[in-house]
């Protein structure tokens, strides 16, 4: 509709008052830690395998598929199963359920081992820890940038709050432990959103979320007290040409680039 093109173009031409980034795929890549976790992981639950580095290149393609962190073990049982590349991607839940239904797993489980194995990843050698991790090109600058900034800035994501606030610290950006919500606030984002525009007492079309995650962009779009929100899909982020492609079809969510996103706000709404 007109109005809704109207307001559209209004959200995209004016500076935020609140902006909440997605970490892993927004700020920060992890794969190669991903990987290396996992693969610890694996050989913990299948301890009679041992994982080979041949699959990473498989596991970094697929990482799209992964919504919570306990089921990247079971993307890599899911190779070594010999599942193949497309099943995994058109039928993810159910390749989920049906192995962890065959092997009697269960997903508390697997999310504590994994946290455990990087927990113990850190404690042993913070640095090679660290050298798994890359921040995007020019992120760093923008977050430094926008934190001294009228704008408000969170990182709401579903890694673990500490992990996250170890590698901004390492990178020079010292945000303060509330402005970092983790897995452990245990709800979906758009709650997250609500309760921090309330705390800052703002309203919807003053605040901007950037997540690599189609679904959850749609989540949020769904719920009739955000509407308004600048929902930015990034481009550059653990997604698939597929769900690039369909933002096409959503008014409400706008693709943003790595260039996009380290450049002055204003040009945020030149997708």
């Amino acid at each position: 509709t007109v109005k809704l093109q109207l307001l559209n173009l209004f959200i995209m031409s004016h500076t935020p008052k609140l902006l909440a980034l997605d970490f892993d795929g927004v700020v920060c890549d992890g794969l190669k830690e991903y990987f290396q976790t996992s693969k610890l992981t694996y050989e913990q639950i299948w301890s009679q395998s041992t994982i080979s580095e041949d699959l990473a290149p498989s596991f970094y393609r697929l990482r799209p598929v992964i919504e919570v962190g306990w089921e990247m073990p079971i993307l890599l049982r899911a190779l070594v199963l010999g599942i193949s590349e497309e099943k995994i991607t058109d039928d993810w839940h159910n390749v989920v359920k049906e192995i962890v239904t065959s092997e009697q797993l269960d997903s508390k489980e697997l999310g504590v081992k994994l946290d455990t194995i990087r927990d113990r990843q850190i404690e042993s050698d913070l640095d090679a820890w660290l050298k798994l991790h890359q921040f995007y090109p020019g992120v760093i600058n923008k977050l430094t940038q926008i934190f001294n900034s009228k704008t408000e800035i969170y990182i709401i994501t579903t890694k673990e709050g500490r992990f996250t606030q170890q590698l901004l610290k390492e990178a020079g950006v010292e945000l303060p432990p509330d402005r970092i919500i983790g897995k452990e606030s245990k709800q979906p984002k758009h709650q997250t959103l609500r309760q921090v525009m309330e705390k800052h007492n703002v309203q919807p079309i003053d605040v901007w979320f950037v997540e690599d995650r189609l679904k959850t962009l749609e989540s949020v779009e769904k719920q009739d007290d955000l509407s308004g929100i600048g929902l930015y899909l990034a481009s550059w982020g653990y997604n698939t040409p597929k769900a690039q492609a369909s933002v096409q079809e959503k008014p409400n969510i706008k693709l943003l680039s790595l260039a996009q996103f380290v450049d002055d706000f204003s040009n945020w709404g030149n997708s």
